[in-house]
C-alpha cells in the first residue's frame, strides 16, 4: 500500500506534541479545581477549621496555632502544672468554675478541658484583647505577685491566669480565657473549631 507522501515521523511528532500539550492543559484545569475544594482564606478566617500536631508537644510546652485570625494555645501540661492548677483555691479565682460561659458546654472542671494534660485556648486577654504571656514556672519573676503557681500574665495592664485560663481575682480582667470548640481525631490531631458532637 502506497504512504501516499505521508511523513511517519513527522505525524508521530504531531500526535505526541498534541498529546503532552492536552496533558499539561487537563493539569491546568485540575490543579485549581482541585485547590477550589480547600476552605479559602475567607471561609479559614470565618472560621473553618483548622487542625494541629501534638504529637511532638513535650510535656510542659506550649504551642500556637491560628484559627479565624486569633491566636489559639495547646498546652501540654505535666502532672505537677495539673496539681498546682487544681489546688488553688476558690478564694483566689474570679470564676473558678466557669460560671461566665467562656467555653463550650462540653468542656467543665477546674482544668476546663476534655483531657486533663492538654488545654486549649484562646490566647487574648478578656481585659482588652492583649496576648498574655506563658509563664508556667511556679514563682516566675516579673508577675508581681507571691506564690505563683503558673499560668499566663498579660504585662499591659497585669491580669493573670492560671494554666487552665481562669482568671485571677482583682485584676483588670473581667473573666476566664475562653476555649474554642474543638475535639480530638485522634491521639495526636486536635480539630480546633468543631465541637466535640459534630464529630
Amino acid at each position: 500500500m502506497a504512504d501516499n507522501g505521508v511523513n511517519k515521523g513527522r505525524r508521530r511528532f504531531l500526535v505526541g506534541a498534541t498529546s503532552v500539550v492536552g496533558a499539561v492543559g487537563a493539569v491546568g484545569v485540575a490543579v485549581p479545581f482541585v485547590a477550589s475544594w480547600q476552605p479559602s482564606a475567607r471561609a479559614r478566617a470565618a472560621g473553618a477549621p483548622v487542625q494541629a500536631d501534638i504529637s511532638r508537644l513535650e510535656p510542659g510546652q506550649r504551642m500556637t496555632v491560628e484559627w479565624r485570625g486569633r491566636p489559639i494555645w495547646i498546652i501540654n501540661r505535666t502532672p505537677e502544672m495539673i496539681e498546682r492548677t487544681e489546688s488553688l483555691g476558690s478564694d483566689q479565682l474570679a470564676d473558678p468554675d466557669s460560671e461566665v460561659p467562656q467555653q463550650p458546654p462540653y468542656i467543665d472542671g477546674g482544668l476546663r478541658s476534655i483531657r486533663p494534660e492538654i488545654g486549649v485556648l484562646i490566647g487574648i486577654c478578656t481585659h482588652l484583647g492583649c496576648s498574655p504571656l506563658f509563664r508556667p514556672e511556679p514563682d516566675a519573676e516579673g508577675v508581681g505577685v507571691d506564690n505563683w503557681p503558673g499560668g499566663f500574665f498579660c504585662p499591659c495592664h497585669g491580669s493573670r491566669f492560671d494554666l487552665a485560663g481562669r482568671v485571677f481575682s482583682n485584676v483588670p480582667a473581667p473573666t476566664n480565657l475562653e476555649v474554642p470548640p474543638y475535639r480530638f481525631e485522634n491521639d495526636d490531631i486536635i480539630v480546633i473549631g468543631e465541637d466535640e458532637e459534630s464529630a
